[in-house]
């Protein structure tokens, strides 16, 4: 059975869910930077092993990192599932698991990379919002998209409302994203995902609908 590490840096919604899905692999652990991460009493709740390996403890980002991957590595993971894991990841660490880290952007990338997405999504006045799972890359936020979902933005959202919006459909994908990884769907070419067996017909997505 494969196995799964899960970062997370606050409450870890999308943690939650995962540990509630029935999916084709063990998570092992969930690994914190943050010792107040309210994720953590969750994770041991539901009988998963914790670990916090704590930013603030160390000079540098590099020095960070390596202890973070090593602390991974002991774990022996397929896969590294970045859940509201609030800190950029060096170069040195991406490239150690290379093709094993996804990572969850309450964005349709490449739109809105980084911070204050629902903000800026807001201020720009597009129509469609959503999230995105992608493979993690040196390009912050730019690696090969796996899978995205849309939501319309309404006349009347603010951040708060917008935001829930979008996280009910986080909820949804990244499940779905990580069982193809799991089941050995998804084929990276170059900044491109491949998934084998994909749907054919699809249907386009219009916001505001016209009458």
């Amino acid at each position: 059975m494969k196995r799964i590490v899960i970062l997370i840096s606050g409450r870890g919604s999308n943690m939650q869910v995962l540990l509630e899905t029935k999916l084709d692999a063990q998570i092992v652990a969930v690994i914190s930077n943050n010792p107040s991460a309210r994720g953590l009493q969750f994770a041991r709740s539901a009988g998963v092993e914790t670990k916090l390996v704590n930013h603030r403890d160390y000079a540098d980002r590099t020095s960070f990192d390596k202890a973070l991957g090593d602390a991974i590595a002991a774990y022996s993971p397929d896969l590294i599932v970045l859940a509201g894991f609030m800190r950029i990841l060096t170069e040195q660490f991406i490239k150690r698991f290379s093709g094993r880290i996804l990572n969850i952007h309450p964005s349709l990338l490449p739109a809105f990379s980084g911070l204050d997405t629902h903000r800026r999504a807001l201020d720009e006045g597009v129509k469609l919002h959503g999230c995105t799972v992608h493979f993690v890359t040196p390009a912050l936020d730019h690696g090969p998209i796996v899978i995205q979902a849309a939501v319309p933005v309404l006349p009347d959202d603010d951040e708060e409302r917008l935001a829930a919006r979008v996280l009910q459909q986080e909820h949804v994908v990244y499940p779905q994203a990580i069982r193809w990884f799991l089941e050995g769907r998804l084929a990276i070419e170059g900044n491109h995902v491949r998934l084998s067996a994909a749907w054919r017909n699809p249907v386009p997505i219009i916001s505001p609908l016209p009458k």
